[in-house]
């Protein structure tokens, strides 16, 4: 979402025009965001507001998935959370009981108020014997005064404390690509990922099975994105050169 369709708050040239073009296609789409912080309704409405109509049921975030995982691993399991509305609602839906005392899981997310209070009586929990999970392992993020600690960055301090890793659920982990796939209802061979970070975007994308299309309009450019071991299925500058291709994304002589 972030990087591909929007900057903070502004459209990115193009996007509404692919994102219409694949609505009257009637093509299968998913918006993903490692970001657990709202839910789909939220990020429905942030769309809307910048001109992209996007139906709740297109979106999918890291606490999406990491409720999807929780609920097959430990039906009705129970957790504690430090995290906003997207995570705690993606599990109450789930039927997760979100406690302080004794919980299955300790699962970390997104927040903009980290309380060191929060985070030491998760370190306990993790120590007594509760699973470690955490929605993405983004160790910072933007925000308008700049940069923020994100939830990799939280993780990191509490395996520092406990000796216990996480469990990163969102990208570049390829089970939030899998099961954004069984949402869709599509298969690997005819589904593509379009991302702006090498090492979430392209990255899931690949060990998923998918093409990869990276945009230059958010974090990775061309330089870095040379750095990497493995290359995107194709390279270009934002979303607006996908206008009129997006049932054949991948031209003659561009793939490679």
């Amino acid at each position: 979402m972030d990087g591909v369709l929007v900057h903070e708050e502004h459209l990115i040239p193009g996007a509404d025009a692919v994102i219409a073009e694949l609505t009257a296609d009637e093509t299968p789409f998913l918006v993903l965001t490692n970001n657990s912080i709202y839910t789909p309704r939220d990020l429905r409405a942030r769309l809307l507001r910048t001109g992209l109509d996007v139906p709740e049921s297109s979106i999918w975030t890291s606490a999406l998935a990491t409720a999807k995982f929780l609920d097959s691993q430990r039906p009705g399991g129970s957790a504690f959370v430090i995290g906003e509305a997207g995570l705690t609602t993606a599990l109450h839906e789930i039927g997760y009981t979100l406690t302080e005392r004794d919980p299955d899981y300790v699962v970390l997310g997104e927040t903009r108020t980290y309380s060191v209070p929060a985070i030491t009586h998760a370190i306990r929990l993790i120590v007594a014997g509760a699973r470690f999970i955490a929605t993405n392992p983004d160790a910072s993020g933007p925000s308008r005064e700049g940069i923020t600690p994100a939830t990799g960055a939280v993780a990191a301090l509490i395996e520092k404390a406990t000796g216990h890793a996480p469990y990163f659920v969102g990208k570049p982990n390829p089970l939030m690509m899998r099961s954004g796939l069984r949402s869709l209802g599509a298969h690997s061979e005819n589904t593509l990922m379009i991302g702006d970070r090498m090492d979430t975007d392209v990255l899931s994308g690949l060990e998923a099975g998918l093409r990869t299309i990276l945009v230059l309009t958010g974090i990775s450019d061309r330089d870095t994105a040379e750095r990497f071991p493995f290359r995107p299925t194709r390279v270009i500058d934002s979303i607006a050169d996908l206008v009129g291709q997006t049932k054949d994304p991948f031209p003659v002589g561009v793939e490679g």
